[in-house]
């Protein structure tokens, strides 16, 4: 099965909740009106947060990227999966 890595610029982030109308479990609002990655980790070099997921989350994930209107989540494929 394929790997896929998310990556979350917060900071571009303007809380349109698009992506958390699509994908609740992995984009969940947060206190501030803007949404968080669940389970991810923050990258100090990229200033994004990342998570890998498995193919069978990808279809929700690529609607939530696509729905985004300042393109704050980017979906790649893991090479070698």
């Amino acid at each position: 099965m394929a790997k896929y890595k998310i990556e979350f610029d917060r900071e571009i982030c303007i809380g349109a909740l698009a992506c958390n109308a699509v994908a609740e479990k992995f984009w969940p609002r947060t206190e501030d009106g803007k949404v968080d990655l669940a389970n991810a980790s923050y990258n100090q070099e990229t200033n994004k947060w990342e998570l890998i997921i498995e193919e069978d989350d990808y279809a929700a994930n690529k609607d939530a990227a696509e729905s985004c209107p300042v393109d704050a989540i980017k979906i790649t494929k893991i090479e070698g999966n």
